[in-house]
C-alpha cells in the first residue's frame, strides 16, 4: 500500500508543552456515561463513545469499521492510520473522520505512542414535524444540513485541527466535572461544535468544499465488481461479496442499486452469460463443460437462464453467431 505523508510540522517539542487534556484521565469514560442524545436541526444525535484514550508505543488497532461516525483527534504523540487502502502519517494536532462502513487501521509510533480524543456519534435523519420551522429552527436546520453534507463528503485523509475542535472535548469534560447549572447545555454545544469545526476543515471561507472527496460508493462498487469477476466461476453469494468488502448485504444492495443493478443474482448471471457466450463462439467445447467452467453446475439451469435472457438455447446461439462470422 502507498504511504502518504502530509506536510505538517513535526511534534518533537510536544512533551515539554503544557498538556491540558491530562485532567480527562481522571474519569476517561465520564462523557459517554451520560447517555447523551438530542435533536439538532433535522438530525438525532446519540453519543456512543466520547473520551481520551492512550495507545502504547507500537500498539496496533487492527482493521475494523463502525456503523456510526467516528472522529479521531491526536492531541499528543504520533502514528499512522490506514484508510481503506492508503496509509497516512499522524502527528499531534491532526484529526481524521471515519464515516459509517469505512475500514481503517491505526498504529501508534513505536517510540512515543499516541493519545486520541475519540468521539463516536450515531447521527440519524429525523422525520419532519409540523411547526419544525418555528422559533428560529429554520437556521438550525440549514446549518445542520450543511454540516452533515460536509461530513458525509469528508475526504478520507487526516487534516490539521485548524479550528480547534479538540478544545471542545476539554470544555465538555470540565462542564461535566463542575456539575453546575448549564452543564448539559455546555456539553451539548461542545459536541455540536466538534461536528461543525471538523466539517469546516474541508471548506473555504465561503463554505465551499475545498478538496474532492473520494466516492466511497463507487470504490465499493468497483471492489465488488472485481471480486465477482475473479470468483464468478464458482458458487458465489451476496453475503460473501459483502464480507469481502466489509459492509452489510443491505449496504451492498444499495450500492448495486445506485449503479443500475437490479439484483446481485441478475448481475452475476449476466456476467456468467457474457463469458459463456464468448466461449460458445470461440471454442468447440460442449455446453456441459462450458456451463461448469463458468459457475453453472446444473446444465438444465443454464438452459433455462440462457433462453430466458438470450431468447434461444446455447447451441442455437453458437450456430447463429458462427454462421454470421462465416458470411
Amino acid at each position: 500500500m502507498e504511504e502518504r505523508e502530509l506536510n505538517v510540522e513535526p511534534d518533537s517539542k510536544v512533551s515539554v508543552r503544557p498538556y491540558p487534556y491530562a485532567v480527562m484521565k481522571e474519569k476517561m469514560d465520564a462523557l459517554e456515561r451520560l447517555d447523551l442524545h438530542f435533536r439538532w436541526g433535522r438530525y438525532g444525535i446519540r453519543v456512543l463513545k466520547w473520551h481520551l484514550t492512550s495507545f502504547k508505543p507500537g500498539q496496533l488497532i487492527k482493521f475494523h469499521k463502525h456503523s456510526e461516525f467516528e472522529f479521531h483527534f491526536v492531541p499528543r504523540g504520533k502514528g499512522t492510520v490506514t484508510l481503506i487502502d492508503h496509509i497516512y502519517k499522524l502527528n499531534s494536532g491532526m484529526f481524521y473522520l471515519t464515516g459509517p462502513g469505512v475500514v481503517h487501521q491505526q498504529t501508534a509510533d513505536s517510540r512515543s505512542g499516541m493519545e486520541e480524543l475519540c468521539l463516536h456519534v450515531d447521527i440519524t435523519r429525523l422525520p419532519e414535524e409540523e411547526g419544525a420551522e418555528e422559533w428560529g429552527a429554520e437556521w438550525e436546520n440549514k446549518e445542520s444540513e450543511a454540516c452533515m453534507q460536509a461530513l458525509n463528503d469528508f475526504p478520507l485523509r487526516p487534516f490539521m485541527d485548524q479550528h480547534d475542535a479538540m478544545s471542545c472535548f476539554l470544555q465538555a469534560y470540565l462542564a461535566w466535572r463542575s456539575g453546575e447549572l448549564g452543564a448539559y447545555t455546555t456539553i451539548r454545544q461542545s459536541l455540536i461544535q466538534i461536528l461543525l469545526r471538523a466539517a469546516k476543515a474541508t471548506v473555504d471561507r465561503e463554505g465551499q468544499q475545498m478538496l474532492p472527496s473520494r466516492d466511497i460508493q463507487a470504490h465499493r462498487f468497483e471492489m465488488a465488481q472485481q471480486y465477482i469477476y475473479d470468483n464468478y466461476a464458482r458458487p458465489l453469494t451476496l453475503q460473501e461479496v459483502a464480507d469481502r468488502i466489509q459492509i452489510s448485504t443491505r449496504q451492498l444492495q444499495r450500492v448495486f442499486h445506485r449503479y443500475g443493478v437490479s439484483s446481485f443474482t441478475s448481475y452475476l448471471e449476466d456476467f456468467r452469460l457474457q463469458r459463456i457466450c464468448e466461449e460458445l463462439v470461440e471454442t468447440s467445447n460442449t455446453v456441459e463443460s462450458i456451463a461448469v467452467n463458468h459457475g453453472f453446475t446444473n446444465t438444465n439451469y443454464l438452459f433455462q437462464v440462457f433462453k430466458r435472457k438470450m431468447g434461444m438455447t446455447p447451441l442455437a446461439y453458437r450456430q447463429s453467431r458462427q454462421s454470421t462470422m462465416t458470411e
